[in-house]
């Protein structure tokens, strides 16, 4: 009988492979984003404004970026304010993720430098930016009834809450030989159909539990990944299935792994606001990133080879994988699997087919 995959956290601490030494692709999706984030806040401020304003950031996950959109969320509202001639809110912000994430990692080290950075350059402006968890799936209630404001998540909402349903006969046999990792054209029909089920159901549930817990007139800007031609996690399938025929894993043990990840389209998302009807679509927004995106960030001076972008790849792709894999593998192979990853990915990056999509949209509740 195949046992269900659930989403696992990102790998926490600050060490080589962990989330936080390995997310500045997820930084580049976030700044990408920042224009439509910053129409949204600007538009929140010079509505009539509560005295303090209450946000939530839906998988937040341990790193340098967990607390980059509060950053620009708070730059958005101190010159709309400006213009204004208004006094800023009160700001209550609060970081959610599986109760699994590495929030220690981000009390304990980030929130204080960021203190630091908001007085230095702030002043007592937001003296009162008031910063706490909420662990637990945002495919369910988190918040009390008309409490929230503003509502963001970024790379995120792509992973789905469990496997679908449907993917083994009758007797428990798998019906998809190497197990599924991500859904493409190719796959076979009541596959696509099993995981497009999953992701209506998951979208509607997320939706469902904002509109309850959001105030009306309030916003919300969501970024995750979009239908592509091709996604890291194909590479994944490909390397292990190399693996069982070096005798390395049981071929029946890669059968039963299927990842709780999809990718809609625009249409698909679409759809499933509408149904809702709980909120006005502002924008929808699509553009590309290269998987090696942002990897001179902070280091401009440098001239990263192709070996190095086909590292930089594998290494974020492990610190958001590794976990999951483990769980189902062992942790014999981790290192083995990473490096023919590596590979893989450089090959992509030369035939210039590494390419990722994304999608933002920007919704208001009615």
């Amino acid at each position: 009988m195949q046992v269900p995959i659930q989403v696992h956290p990102m790998i926490g601490g600050a060490g080589e492979n962990s989330y936080y030494r390995n997310s500045l692709y997820q930084k580049k999706a976030i700044l990408t984003a920042k224009p439509i984030l910053q129409e949204s806040i600007a538009q929140l401020c010079k509505k009539s404004m509560s005295e303090c304003l209450t946000m939530a950031d839906f998988g937040c996950s341990s790193g340098p970026n967990t607390l980059l959109p509060l950053w620009e969320i708070i730059e958005t509202i101190d010159s709309t304010c400006t213009k204004l001639n208004k006094k800023p809110p009160v700001l209550q912000y609060f970081l959610n993720d599986l109760p699994g994430n590495d929030f220690n990692t981000i009390f304990r080290s980030l929130l204080p430098n960021f203190h630091q950075k908001l007085e230095k350059e702030k002043g007592k402006k937001f003296e009162h930016c008031l910063i706490g968890a909420m662990p637990g799936s945002f495919y369910g209630r988190l918040f009390p009834s008309n409490s929230l404001h503003f509502v963001h998540s970024s790379s995120s909402l792509h992973w789905r809450s469990q496997v679908p349903e449907g993917l083994v006969s009758e007797f428990g046999i798998p019906l998809t030989k190497g197990g599924i990792f991500y859904v493409t054209e190719s796959s076979p029909r009541s596959v696509q159909k099993a995981y497009q089920d999953q992701f209506e159901k998951d979208f509607a549930k997320f939706l469902k539990s904002r509109s309850i817990e959001m105030v009306c007139g309030g916003h919300m800007v969501i970024t995750f990944r979009a239908k592509s031609d091709k996604n890291p996690l194909q590479l994944i399938q490909d390397s292990l299935k190399q693996m069982v025929q070096e005798g390395m894993i049981e071929e029946s043990t890669l059968d039963n792994f299927n990842v709780p990840y999809y990718t809609p389209s625009v249409e698909e998302v679409r759809n499933v606001i509408e149904m809702d009807n709980s909120f006005k679509i502002e924008r929808i927004e699509e553009f590309k990133i290269s998987w090696d995106a942002n990897i001179e960030d902070g280091n401009n001076e440098l001239l990263f080879d192709i070996l190095e972008r086909g590292r930089y790849v594998s290494n974020y792709m492990r610190a958001v994988t590794e976990t999951m894999i483990t769980t189902h593998f062992g942790d014999a192979i981790i290192d083995n699997l990473f490096h023919r990853l590596s590979f893989k990915v450089i090959d992509c990056l030369e035939k210039r087919t590494g390419f990722s999509n994304y999608m933002v949209v920007s919704m208001i509740k009615k």
